[in-house]
């Protein structure tokens, strides 16, 4: 798989390393597929590295292979790991300390929270060794996993490793700018079209032929019984957000548009609230407002589904899921290639949000941008006053920006604006010069002061 960006995890990496002055201890978790061990991999490179891959093993045969993994290190005054393996987990712990008391020595050990499945006690059990032997040893522990919630737990007060880690680090999919590096093969407009479908995560965009057309990989990937993207969405379905059957009962329920806390508990005949919370922490679902208000103090609880593989799975796929696995796909592919363009609005509007973000970030919309999301005005009739994309700006989050989506190839600026303009006046605080963006596929057309952005822009 290519690897591409994460240079901000790297460099946490890097100063998580640097920063030690003895033992020490990293947690590095995000869902599946998401890169986390390529990350390590690429950070591991030109050091002293040990890794072990837990696979709910028993005990006893983690630790030979562990025993087995450790000597093909070939750490200088080391036990004959193939005559005498590690006999238990403080064996191993304080075998591998002790390799390090010279020189540094990486020790991940991969999805975790499978060890701790097997050695329940094992979370324990490194605490005693640690407070042990960290003042004597300069080993580098990096304890990675797949199981978000379990992961996140770990780090808990009254936890036994509370307090240890001295780096903790999510793995994020990828951001639109970030997703296209792994498409070089395509123009911007498919990119755009990959990641709406795929979302960011890196195992998906490397699944995507780039020398194959859209309509092929959606074929192959999705209209096929088998296809990987099919099938991966049971996978992601049953694996995150903790509860299993009570996280897809939710996505199910957002998904078929009981977007409303009170709706989505109705359907799950249970309080939601910290399944939604899993779900958000993963990136899989958000939680809607306007901008304008206060995520602290206002009542309003609206969801939707954030990861655009799952919305795309979701609210598209699975629909006529049944029928392609008996063989249909063929047939049903241009109904899925129809439905791709009324899809693709809300990603697009999300997109657009990310690019401004990333703008700001960059210092390209002023110094003092506090928040960009959408807006929309509950006292006029529906739909009138929503606006895509707004910057506030100051302590008084006025509006600095508003900005209109459209997934169309080209769009009247002109006209835009102008329904812009009407829209801002529903605005709580605007400030005087505010700025217009419109955004559509490949050009956005018409004279005047505007921020145009194209997927060229977004996607570059």
């Amino acid at each position: 798989m290519i690897f591409a960006n994460r240079e901000q995890e790297l460099r946490a990496l890097e100063r998580w390393w640097a920063s030690a002055q003895n033992g020490s201890m990293a947690i590095v978790w995000g869902r599946r597929r998401v890169g986390k061990t390529e990350l390590i991999r690429r950070f591991s490179n030109g050091r002293r590295a040990l890794f072990h891959t837990a696979a709910r093993r028993p005990a006893g045969d983690e630790l030979r292979i562990l025993s087995k993994e450790t000597a093909l290190v070939s750490l200088s005054g080391f036990r004959d790991l193939e005559a005498r393996p590690f006999t238990d987990w403080t064996d191993a712990f304080e075998s591998l300390a002790a390799s390090a008391v010279d020189e540094p020595l990486l020790c991940v050990l991969d999805e975790f929270p499978e060890l701790v499945e097997v050695t329940t006690e094992l979370p324990s059990i490194l605490r005693a060794v640690w407070d042990r032997v960290r003042p004597r040893t300069q080993l580098r522990l990096l304890l990675c996993g797949s199981a978000v919630r379990t992961m996140e737990a770990m780090q808990e007060e009254r936890e036994p490793l509370y307090g240890r880690f001295d780096l903790a680090l999510t793995v994020h999919p990828f951001r639109p700018h970030e997703a296209a590096q792994m498409l070089p093969g395509l123009n911007a407009t498919d990119r755009a079209l990959t990641w709406g479908i795929v979302g960011g995560v890196p195992q998906y965009l490397a699944w995507w032929d780039q020398e194959r057309s859209l309509a092929d990989n959606v074929e192959e990937l999705a209209c096929t019984p088998g296809g990987r993207l099919l099938a991966e969405g049971d996978l992601v379905m049953a694996t995150e957000g903790g509860s299993a059957e009570l996280a897809s009962q939710v996505l199910f329920a957002i998904a078929a548009g009981r977007t409303k806390f009170t709706e989505i508990k109705d359907v799950v005949q249970t309080d939601p609230t910290r399944i939604l919370e899993r779900l958000r922490s993963l990136r899989l679902v958000d939680r809607l407002l306007p901008v304008t208000e206060d995520e602290r103090t206002t009542r309003r609880r609206l969801y939707r589904i954030a990861d655009n593989f799952l919305a795309f799975w979701l609210g598209v796929l699975s629909r006529h899921r049944t029928q392609i696995e008996l063989g249909l796909g063929r047939t049903i592919l241009p109904v899925l290639l129809a439905e791709l363009d009324d899809y693709m609005g809300p990603r697009w509007e999300e997109a657009m949000r990310l690019h401004l973000r990333r703008l700001a970030d960059e210092g390209n919309l002023g110094e003092d941008i506090v928040a960009i999301g959408p807006f929309w005005s509950t006292r006029d009739r529906e739909g009138q006053n929503e606006i895509d994309a707004v910057a506030l700006a100051g302590r008084d989050r006025a509006a600095v920006l508003v900005g209109e989506a459209k997934w169309a190839r080209r769009v009247d600026g002109h006209r835009l604006r102008w329904e812009l303009e009407r829209k801002a006046r529903a605005l709580p605080r605007v400030r005087p010069a505010i700025r217009y963006a419109i955004a559509a596929r490949n050009a956005v057309e018409g004279d005047g002061d505007l921020l145009r952005i194209t997927a060229e822009d977004i996607f570059s």
